[in-house]
């Protein structure tokens, strides 16, 4: 009955990346948490809804990975109502298409306290200047140093 005593695999996070990396066939470099927020035309998302996932620096560029979940009483009402499950999405951009990444983080004293907001990861790419925002935390700073050294 939904597997509600059953015991829950143990993953091991080497395993993972280890398994990760023979996935994409690059090394990765540095990796942390994060909120997809704009710049990539195939995420269409609804206002209110958010796309948390990995944000990978690897060998060969940029990857975003969301893997996808959801709660017993979503699935319940998605399989009421004949929805389709979530979907996992990836992104990836290669490092020679990759024109700057940066850790925006807020200096003002004032707005840190009445304006509050995570670091921003912003990655500009591609001939026509794309523009991808990522809410994320200061561990992004891996990420950067890792896409910035050649």
């Amino acid at each position: 009955m939904f597997g509600l005593f059953e015991q829950k695999k143990e993953t091991d996070p080497a395993r993972f990346w280890k398994d990760y990396e023979e996935k994409c066939g690059e090394k990765v470099l540095a990796y942390t948490l994060g909120q997809y927020l704009s710049g990539w035309d195939d995420f269409d998302l609804s206002p209110r809804s958010s796309l948390w996932g990995l944000l990978i620096a690897t060998s060969g560029g940029f990857r975003f990975h969301h893997f996808p979940h959801e709660g017993w009483i979503q699935a319940l009402s998605r399989t009421s109502t004949g929805g389709d499950p979530p979907k996992e999405r990836t992104l990836f951009i290669p490092r020679d298409c990759l024109t700057s990444v940066e850790l925006k983080m807020e200096t003002s004293l004032w707005k840190k306290i009445f304006l509050p907001h995570s670091p921003r990861l912003v990655i500009r790419y591609g001939d026509e200047g794309g523009e991808l925002v990522m809410e994320t935390d200061q561990k992004a700073r891996e990420i950067v140093r890792a896409l910035s050294t050649a």
